[in-house]
């Protein structure tokens, strides 16, 4: 049995993570979220684009009262991230955070970690125990000589068990490490030693291009092991793109159907038609269709049809012309200006069989 089929499940807001439920995908909020308009904003934007679980910073105290309002204009649950000040966690979940992100390494006293976790429990908020590589313990350090995947892994169960013994186990586990390698090792052991949800990510991963393909290569290998409840893919720019790229790598991995594929070719000498523009209108046209749906977008009609016969709907590009085929069925020809509004009509019309 996978990992993730046989891990508790686990309530944050409305979202069930663990317990066999869907692979959530989430992102962490980048606005000042003491300016709750701007923060409600991001947060819908990232709805949009099919985030199922938001994080926002509490470094201050207005932040954490901020949260009464983002709370009533947002649709998917909110996980306060708490660093150092075990009152700005308290006063998170009073505002109705959902869940809570500490490390109970930086809260303080175990008598701090105590009055959080009495919090989560009077309202059933979840908490996500986080362990970074770069927050590792000195005697962990010392113990594996170093920062690995060992150590990652004793730290997180042993906060894990700190607070189980406060009498609470919604908990989510997060062992994090910007090194590929060790993340996934990490995973590996800790899969073996406890069945609390995982959340998945390769952390600082770096900017929108890098670290999208190390987040692909890290979480592909985690996920694809049965590893994984939910998972976060980090990166250094607009958060919607964390979102988009958490996405594909579940649609690429089987874990996601309610979502369209997009395969188009690579271009080549053959290529009459400006596929590099139409490509990316076409997938930036189907994103949030909500259904398991293949499209097809190629440069020739050398090889195009052949290629497009596996997808629903396909553009095959010809000189100042386009194919729209379905099913590998040549529909009809459509001058390349016209392309893309009669794919979309096509396509919409797809979609609404499809849901009917």
């Amino acid at each position: 049995m996978k990992h993730r089929e046989g891990t508790k499940a686990v309530r944050v807001g409305s979202v069930t993570v663990g317990g066999g439920s869907p692979v959530s995908v989430q992102s962490m909020t980048n606005t000042k979220t003491e300016d709750a308009s701007a923060t409600i904003a991001q947060i819908l934007r990232l709805e949009e684009a099919g985030c199922d679980i938001i994080r926002s910073t509490v470094p201050t105290l207005e932040a954490a009262e901020a949260f009464k309002e983002i709370k009533k204009n947002i649709h998917i649950p909110i996980v306060a991230d708490v660093h150092f000040d075990y009152r700005l966690a308290v006063a998170a979940l009073e505002s109705g955070a959902d869940a809570v992100r500490i490390n109970p390494g930086n809260i303080g006293s175990v008598d701090r970690v105590r009055a959080v976790v009495a919090a989560a429990k009077e309202r059933g908020a979840a908490i996500r125990v986080g362990v970074n590589s770069g927050s590792l313990e000195k005697n962990l350090v010392e113990k594996y000589g170093g920062v690995t995947a060992e150590g990652l892994v004793e730290s997180a169960l042993d906060k894990a068990r700190l607070i189980e013994d406060m009498g609470y186990d919604n908990l989510v586990i997060s062992i994090k490490s910007s090194d590929v390698m060790m993340s996934i090792k990490a995973h590996e052991l800790i899969a073996e030693k406890t069945r609390y949800p995982l959340h998945v990510g390769i952390t600082e991963a770096g900017t929108v291009f890098t670290g999208a393909i190390k987040s692909s290569v890290g979480l592909g290998v985690i996920l694809n092991e049965g590893i994984g409840d939910t998972i976060r893919v980090s990166l250094t720019g607009d958060p919607v793109e964390e979102v988009r790229a958490g996405r594909q790598i579940l649609k690429a991995l089987g874990l996601k159907k309610d979502m369209p594929e997009v395969v188009s070719c690579p271009t080549c000498g053959r290529t009459q038609i400006d596929l590099i523009s139409l490509a990316g209108k076409v997938e930036e046209l189907v994103q949030g269709a909500g259904c398991d749906v293949k499209v097809a977008v190629m440069g020739c009609v050398v090889n195009g049809p052949g290629e497009a016969r596996e997808a629903d709907l396909a553009v095959c590009g010809g000189r100042g012309v386009g194919l729209l085929m379905k099913k590998g069925e040549i529909l009809r020809k459509v001058p390349e200006e016209e392309l893309l509004a009669e794919f979309k009509k096509e396509f919409d019309a797809l979609v609404e069989s499809r849901k009917a």
